[in-house]
C-alpha cells in the first residue's frame, strides 16, 4: 500500500483554530436565539447550552451551535436575572453578545460576552400587549377600551359606602401581605375590619392555573366580601408575569365584587391592574387607600351632622325669631282687644243697670197688681164655683137616673153585638184562624210557600205546611 501524507487530528484542529482566531478573534456579534440543554451548576460559574434558531412556521429546526459563559460572561447571566426576574434557562428567546471560539476537544462554541435584558423585557412586554388585545376582542361585554383606559365589568362596580368585609389573595409567606394588615388593622381612625386570607403563590405564571382556582374559590365562596384585594411584595418584572395572564385577566376583569391590587410594581401596571376596579402600587397603598376610602365616608357623614346642626340652628333661630315677632303681635293685639272690649263691657254694664232698674221697677208694678189680683179674685171665683157646684149636684140627682137608664141599655146592646163577633161564635160560623209563628195572622203576605202553621176551627186545630200560595178575589163570601 503507497503511504500517503498524513497530519495528526491535533494538528488539523490547531489550523482550524489558528482560522477562526484569525477570522473572529476580534469580532463579537449580536445574536438571537433559543436557549435549549442547558445546563449550571452552582459554585461551577460555568453555563453550557445550545443556542438555536427555528423557523417561525414550521418549529424546524435551522441553525444550532454549542454555547457557554463563565467569568465576566456569566455575571452578565446573572446581572439578566436579577433585572428581569427571569431565570437563564431552557426555552427562552435572547440577544446575546457571542465570540466564536474554537477547543481542540470541544469543538467550535460561541461564548457569551453580554445578554440584552431589554431585548427580553420588549418580548414580554409585546406579549402582554397580544394579551391585552385578546382580552378586549374575545369579551367586547365585559372589556372594553377607551383611550389608555379598560372599562371592565369590574371596574364599573360601585364601592360599598363603607369597606370591613375583605378577601385578601397572597402568599402566605408575603411580607407585602403583612404590611397591608398592619396597616389597615392598626388605623389612626380606629376603623374595624374583618380580613379573609386566600394563599396561593403570587409569581411564576406555570401557577397562574392555582392562582385563577384561588380566585374562583373567594366567589364560591358565598360570602358577601365588600372588596377582595390582590397582594404581592416587589420584585422584578417577569416576578409579575403570572398578573399577565390571559384567564386570570378575564377573571378579574368579570369578578361581581370590586377588586383592589397592590401587586408592588412600581413602574408599569399589569393586566390584573388595569382589569381591577381599583389600582395601587404596593399593598400598604391598598391599605391606605381603604381606609382613605372608609374615611371619605366618615366624613360625608360628620360634614352631613355639621349641616343638619347648622341648618336646624337656622331654622330654630328663624322660628325664634317668628315666635317672639308672633309674641309680641300677640301681645299688643290682646291688648287692643282688651281695652276694646273693656270699653264694651263697661258701656254694657251701664245698660244692663239701667235696663235692670226700669225692669224691676215695671216688675214691681206688675206683682203689685197681680198682688191686688190674687187677694180679690179667688173669693168671687170661689162664689162663683160654690154655685155652679150646687147647680151641677142638683142637674146630676135629677138627670142620674134617666142617664144610668140609658147607659145600661147601651150596654146590654155593646154586649150582645160583642157576642156576635166573639172568636168563638166566628168559628162556629166556619170561619178559622191562621197561626204562623204561635201569633194569629190575617197578613197573607207573611204567609210564604213551606211554611207551618196552624188551621183553629171551632173544635179542631190542624196542623199545616203551605204547599202552594195564590192571588184570591174573595167573591165566595158576598151576599
Amino acid at each position: 500500500m503507497e503511504t500517503t501524507n498524513h497530519i495528526k487530528l491535533s494538528e488539523l484542529n490547531s489550523k482550524i483554530n489558528d482560522v477562526v482566531n484569525n477570522a473572529f478573534a476580534i469580532h463579537l456579534y449580536w445574536v438571537i436565539a433559543d436557549i435549549t440543554n442547558h445546563s449550571f451548576k452552582d459554585g461551577s460559574n460555568y453555563h453550557f447550552f445550545d443556542l438555536v434558531e427555528k423557523d417561525t412556521t414550521s418549529n424546524k429546526l435551522l441553525a444550532k451551535i454549542n454555547g457557554k459563559a463563565w467569568g465576566s460572561g456569566s455575571q452578565k447571566i446573572r446581572d439578566f436575572e436579577l433585572a428581569t426576574g427571569q431565570k437563564f434557562t431552557n426555552n427562552i428567546n435572547v440577544l446575546v453578545l457571542v465570540k466564536v471560539t474554537f477547543h481542540s476537544v470541544f469543538g467550535i462554541s460561541l461564548e457569551i460576552n453580554d445578554i440584552d435584558k431589554n431585548f427580553t423585557l420588549g418580548v414580554l412586554e409585546q406579549q402582554r400587549q397580544a394579551t391585552l388585545e385578546r382580552l378586549v376582542e374575545e369579551n367586547p361585554d365585559v372589556i372594553q377600551r377607551v383611550g389608555d383606559r379598560y372599562i371592565t365589568r369590574n371596574s364599573r362596580l360601585k364601592l360599598p359606602m363603607v369597606i370591613k368585609t375583605i378577601a385578601v389573595i397572597s402568599s402566605k409567606s408575603s411580607a407585602g401581605n403583612e404590611d397591608f394588615k398592619h396597616t389597615l388593622l392598626n388605623n389612626q381612625y380606629l376603623y374595624n375590619f374583618t380580613i379573609q386570607d386566600y394563599f396561593t403563590i403570587v409569581q411564576n405564571e406555570e401557577y397562574a392555573q392555582q392562582f385563577l382556582d384561588t380566585i374562583i374559590a373567594v366567589f364560591n365562596s358565598k360570602i358577601k366580601y365588600d372588596a377582595v384585594v390582590i397582594n404581592r411584595g416587589g420584585g422584578s418584572q417577569t416576578d409579575f408575569l403570572i398578573f399577565d395572564n390571559y384567564k386570570i385577566g378575564r377573571a378579574v376583569a368579570r369578578f361581581p365584587i370590586p377588586i383592589i391590587t397592590g401587586i408592588g410594581h412600581q413602574k408599569n401596571e399589569t393586566i390584573v391592574d388595569l382589569m381591577a376596579h381599583t389600582s395601587t402600587k404596593t399593598p400598604t397603598k391598598a391599605a391606605e387607600f381603604i381606609i382613605n376610602h372608609n374615611k371619605i365616608f366618615e366624613d360625608s357623614i360628620i360634614y352631613f351632622q355639621k349641616q343638619i346642626i347648622i341648618k336646624s340652628q337656622q331654622i330654630v333661630s328663624i322660628n325664634n325669631q317668628n315666635l317672639n315677632r308672633l309674641n309680641n303681635n300677640i301681645i299688643n293685639t290682646s291688648r287692643t282687644f282688651i281695652s276694646d272690649f273693656k270699653e264694651k263691657i263697661n258701656y254694657t254694664n251701664s245698660i244692663v243697670i239701667n235696663k235692670t232698674k226700669t225692669l224691676l221697677y215695671q216688675h214691681k208694678s206688675n206683682i203689685s197688681a197681680l198682688s191686688t189680683n190674687v187677694v180679690t179674685k179667688p173669693k168671687v171665683i170661689i162664689y162663683n164655683r160654690l154655685n155652679d157646684i150646687e147647680k151641677t149636684v142638683s142637674t146630676i140627682k135629677s138627670f142620674s137616673n134617666s142617664y144610668l137608664k140609658n147607659h145600661r141599655g147601651y150596654l146590654g146592646h155593646f154586649v150582645s153585638v160583642i157576642n156576635l163577633m166573639s172568636p168563638q161564635n166566628i168559628l162556629k160560623k166556619g170561619f178559622a184562624f191562621i197561626k204562623l209563628n204561635n201569633k194569629i195572622t190575617s197578613d197573607s203576605r207573611a204567609i210564604k210557600t213551606g211554611d207551618n202553621i196552624q188551621i183553629i176551627l171551632a173544635e179542631t186545630m190542624i196542623e199545616s205546611t203551605v204547599k202552594s200560595k195564590s192571588e184570591y178575589n174573595g167573591n165566595d163570601f158576598n151576599l
